[in-house]
């Protein structure tokens, strides 16, 4: 596994975290897990975050106003979204927020490696079959 900036996966439900981290791991980049808005917030990110793929519907503060206090600093990473609850308010919010990724869950691993190629700006290496 390279060092450097981290994957950053936010998600409420413990089994989607590991699953999605594990995925990542495959490819051979640095993953970081939390289970809300706040938990990310307080982490010491040493290396960076290269990309944060982060749930729509967290606790306390939700995926999207997270989404909104990580672009607002002047530096930042990209943010792919994801939901279980797709409705047509999430869509619309999304879709004026320009986010590089939106996956409704369930979603085949590909789409989540796509959308953070994308979101680095280069091809990944996909896990050995």
């Amino acid at each position: 596994m390279s060092g450097g900036p981290v994957i950053c996966i936010v998600d409420d439900d413990p089994s989607v975290r590991r699953a999605l981290a594990r995925l990542v791991r495959s490819c051979g980049l640095p993953v970081e897990t939390h289970a809300s808005a706040e938990e990310y917030l307080d982490a010491q990110h040493a290396d960076g975050v290269a990309c944060v793929v982060l749930d729509v519907h967290l606790g306390h503060v939700s995926g999207l106003d997270l989404r909104e206090r990580i672009v607002a600093q002047p530096v930042h990473p990209p943010v792919i979204l994801m939901t279980a609850h797709d409705d047509a308010v999430t869509r619309e919010r999304i879709a004026k927020c320009g986010a590089p990724g939106y996956l409704r869950k369930p979603f085949e691993a590909t789409a989540l490696l796509t959308a953070i190629s994308t979101a680095l700006g280069r091809d990944l290496e996909p896990p050995p079959i």
